[in-house]
């Protein structure tokens, strides 16, 4: 069963009606074919409809659809071969973040992403994808693992931040992240990172600094969530903040693929099927794939010098300034 989001609920009445429809036409010697036919031209117009026109809150909310593909189901569909490894050779196993080696469409590859985790069991597990330190230095081990052998990173980026707890914060974890961005900075590896979802804050740099930064196209990448944006916005005597305030912060933040491509902080927006990236995750992996491999052949040949070089570069040049509108 579809899940969907506040704004679908008109595409919702009309998919159930087609269902209910299908199944009818199982058990019924009525021939209602074009009945149906019609009902989904239908369907498909109004998804175009909803979809072309998504405000940046909007968006935020398909990036954390419960239904959309994390890190391992793109593992699943798209590495070869894949060996999960764990640990960081110093505290634990975190599992908001895996990692492992396998091929990529016959290239061997390192590939590290967030997960968050489907059912309230496995959310727990994983931290509702919010890494501890331990969590960065397990990646950090592998991207130089990678670097040892001279095989390319991949990171996926999906989460709301790395975990803000005591016991986060005992151990190290604004130093984990910094380390990983310097040591990311300098590794004599192509780096190819994608948001498949949320990139929330220092808990998505931690894994994002890359010679190639994509997103997918209903995916968004932020200093702030928009609620934490509009509780230090607009927070009046405990008043509760709600979905306009949101929407307001969303906006303010140009949290969106189309704005950080507009922006040139990443490189270009991956495409997905009509209605997100859950309608059908096959094509988005396919589609991923293709970025990341035309990414590695691009890179993949340039001395270690000129990559490191070209990447220092990149991120220097990173970054626009616009004046907002009053919120």
């Amino acid at each position: 069963m579809n899940y969907y989001l506040d704004f679908e609920k008109p595409l919702e009445e009309l998919e159930r009606r087609i269902e209910d429809l299908k199944k009818l036409s199982d058990t019924s010697e009525i021939n209602i074919d074009s009945e149906i036919k019609k009902l989904e031209k239908k369907a498909e117009d109004l998804r175009s409809d909803i979809f072309a026109d998504l405000n940046p809150w909007q968006k935020t909310l398909i990036a954390r659809h419960p239904e959309r593909p994390y890190t391992i189901d793109y593992i699943n569909m798209m590495i070869d071969e894949f060996i999960e490894l764990h640990g960081d050779r110093r505290f634990a196993d975190d599992a908001a973040i895996v990692g492992g080696i396998g091929k990529l469409r016959g290239i061997p590859v390192v590939i590290i992403g967030h997960q968050k985790g489907r059912g309230t069991k496995e959310r727990i597990q994983r931290n509702f994808g919010q890494p501890n330190p331990e969590g960065y230095r397990k990646a950090l081990r592998l991207m130089q693992l990678a670097e040892r052998f001279k095989k390319p990173i991949v990171t996926f980026i999906d989460t709301p931040g790395a975990f803000p707890g005591i016991g986060a914060e005992e151990r190290g974890q604004a130093e984990a992240i910094a380390l990983n961005l310097q040591e990311m900075s300098k590794l004599n590896t192509p780096i190819i990172s994608v948001v498949i979802g949320e990139g929330g804050s220092g808990g998505a740099l931690g894994l994002s600094v890359a010679d190639r930064l994509f997103m997918l196209e209903h995916s968004v990448y932020s200093v702030i969530s928009p609620e934490g944006c509009a509780a230090i916005l607009w927070k009046k005597n405990g008043a509760a903040v709600g979905a306009v305030e949101y929407e307001k912060a969303a906006s303010a933040l140009r949290i969106t693929a189309q704005d950080l491509k507009s922006f040139k902080i990443i490189d270009d927006i991956i495409p997905e099927p009509l209605g997100g990236a859950h309608r059908d995750p096959k094509l988005t992996a396919e589609n991923i794939s293709e970025y990341i491999v035309k990414a590695i052949e691009t890179i993949g040949c340039k001395s270690c010098a000129k990559l490191i070089d070209e990447r220092y570069k990149r991120l220097r040049r990173m970054g626009s300034i616009v004046q907002a509108e009053a919120v």
